[in-house]
């Protein structure tokens, strides 16, 4: 046991025989006396050591592992089309932001109804999407089993990122 632990383990003791001697003075006191009240000002001083040694009782208690890190397109590899689709980016409330989405991989979701799917697609080099114009892409979902059902041929959807949705599209051919 450390210094610490055993002065800890030292004061409860101290404290809980205080509050048994507030106890016993404030049960042979008079009532509305002052060694009454002194008695159980004596009882109240083991309060704290209560909050103590319930936090450490809960601090006894096995943890669970903490939750497995959620499986993302990192981990999965190279890029597998999982549907063909035609997408048409919104344009943007700000006409300085109304650029066209240059060459690289973006991550949305793929919301249909009220369901959202994780999602990714890439513009290849040398090619831009222009907002306000149809363009076909091959996109690929995070859980393509899942995601199956919900996205056949012609299937509408919108596309979110963060708290956004920038474009709307349809399914052109599942690959699923």
């Amino acid at each position: 046991m450390t210094t610490i632990q055993s002065r800890r383990k030292l004061i409860v003791i101290i404290l809980l025989c205080v509050a048994i001697a507030g106890g016993l003075v404030r049960h042979y006191a008079e009532r509305g006396s002052t060694t009454r009240d002194i008695g159980t000002l004596l009882m109240v001083l083991w309060v704290p050591v209560i909050g103590n040694v319930i936090g450490w009782l809960i601090g006894k208690i096995p943890r669970r592992a903490p939750p497995a890190e959620p499986v993302g397109f990192d981990a999965a590899g190279t890029f597998t089309p999982h549907l063909r689709v035609e997408l048409t980016l919104r344009p943007t409330a700000l006409l300085s932001h109304n650029v066209p989405l240059s060459a690289g991989e973006y991550r949305c979701a793929l919301v249909v109804g009220n369901e959202g799917f994780s999602a990714r697609w890439f513009v290849p080099q040398g090619e831009v999407l222009e907002r306000g114009t149809p363009h076909a892409l091959d996109v690929e979902l995070l859980a393509p089993d899942i995601a199956a059902v919900k996205f056949r041929e012609g299937e509408s959807f919108r596309v979110l990122v963060g708290d956004s949705f920038i474009g709307d599209g349809r399914v052109l051919q599942p690959r699923i």
